[in-house]
């Protein structure tokens, strides 16, 4: 049972290819762009480590703006690989934050997510996978996707699900800041 805990302490928030010519085929990509803005802003308000990761950056463009004018600060690990697991930087990343559990969204939620996903587990992670903040090009393949990833371990959550397990209660200013954000 464990696993389906999230604790601040020992989670960090993964953000994977949310980037300028990918989001613009994404029908879903407002959606997801603004429930990863407010994760972003929960992990800024409770010091949770953010990894930013772009795909081969000079075809598909930067990380689009709303989430990169959001971000702390602004270090992409770039890849061409679609796990993140097998670009070296990324690995070197995961384990310096030195967190169990590993929040994810993003774009593609089939590929990149996916083998992300399978990759992270392997190497022993909870991984939490944000289903309002992930997206494919088509329906079927974000569903396939999904299902993929609960069948190999993950923890399949939603926006506010997360948003609320790490707040825990009510009536903090941090609970005010993202009561209000999502209203």
């Amino acid at each position: 049972m464990k696993k389906f805990y999230l604790d601040r302490d020992n989670v960090a928030l993964v953000i994977i290819d949310i980037q300028e010519r990918l989001a613009a085929v994404m029908k879903e990509k407002d959606k997801v762009i603004n429930n990863c803005l407010h994760l972003i802003e929960l992990s800024r308000l409770l010091n949770i480590p953010i990894i930013l990761t772009e795909q081969y950056p000079k075809g598909l463009g930067p990380t689009v703006e709303e989430i990169k004018n959001a971000l702390p600060e602004y270090k992409p690990i770039e890849k061409l690989t679609f796990s993140c697991c097998d670009e070296p930087s990324f690995l070197d990343e995961i384990k310096k934050i030195n967190k169990k559990t590993l929040i994810l969204s993003g774009m593609e939620t089939h590929v990149c997510l996916l083998q992300t996903c399978i990759g992270l587990i392997s190497e022993g992670y909870n991984v939490h996978i944000v289903k309002d903040a992930i997206c494919s090009r088509s329906k079927d393949n974000w569903k396939t996707g999904i299902e993929f990833m609960r069948d190999a371990g993950a923890v399949i959550t939603c926006t506010e699900t997360v948003l609320f397990q790490l707040l825990k209660i009510a009536g903090t200013q941090e609970f005010k800041t993202i009561a209000a954000r999502i209203k």
